[in-house]
């Protein structure tokens, strides 16, 4: 299964990806294409390193700095979406990875791509998720309702936000004494093997649903 990987920040997750791609021969899914919302994302550079085209799919190269500067969310979030989409048809890929990617995707992509979008969440939903919730934002969300698990969730996208069917979920304690930050550290681990199993079910389903 051909994947894009959908990034913003460090991308940690894509490590992770990357790695299992290249230690498995019989890796069920191949990286075709990195895409970031920014421009600055270290995950660009790791894509690099690992021989994978990566571009940049952010507001400001795709509307320009002054159409940018009136646009609102929503516009900025479907132009992103318009450009990831016609990436992922220009790089023929099977289905899209959401790895700490910022941007709510909308429009025709969730339609396209239905059932072929799994999105990575720092937290056990249906809790803490939606708008704004991303980030340490979840975590000290988390430690600020007095919970005692929390954890990281792959999910399948659909037009909500943090809504679609969940797949597979890890969980770790909440300590009495975390701060967003070392909570995040527990959990990081995780989310880098749901990651990979995540991906591992989708192209399962992917195949399933191709050989039916």
């Amino acid at each position: 299964m051909k994947i894009a990987v959908l990034v913003s920040g460090g991308g940690t997750n894509l490590q992770a990806l990357i790695d299992e791609t290249q230690k498995n021969k019989n890796a069920l899914f191949k990286i075709s294409v990195v895409i970031s919302s920014t421009k600055d994302a270290y995950a660009l550079e790791r894509a690099k390193k690992a021989n994978i085209p990566a571009i940049v799919a952010s507001p400001f190269n795709i509307l320009g700095s002054e159409k940018v500067k009136l646009a609102t969310r929503e516009e900025k979030n479907e132009a992103v979406s318009n450009k990831v989409l016609d990436l992922c048809k220009e790089y023929k890929v099977d289905a899209i990875v959401l790895a700490g990617f910022l941007t709510v995707l909308q429009g025709k992509i969730i339609t396209e791509y239905s059932n072929r979008i799994i999105n990575l969440h720092p937290a056990l939903l249906p809790k803490f998720g939606g708008v704004g919730m991303w980030g340490h934002h979840v975590h000290e969300a988390v430690i600020a309702a007095g919970e005692k698990e929390s954890g990281c969730t792959i999910h399948l996208v659909d037009d909500g936000c943090d809504t679609g069917e969940i797949l597979i979920q890890k969980k770790v304690p909440v300590l009495p004494n975390d701060t967003a930050q070392t909570l995040y550290e527990r959990i990081a681990p995780y989310e880098h093997i749901a990651m990979v199993e995540g991906v591992n079910a989708l192209a399962k389903r992917f195949a399933f649903f191709n050989l039916s």
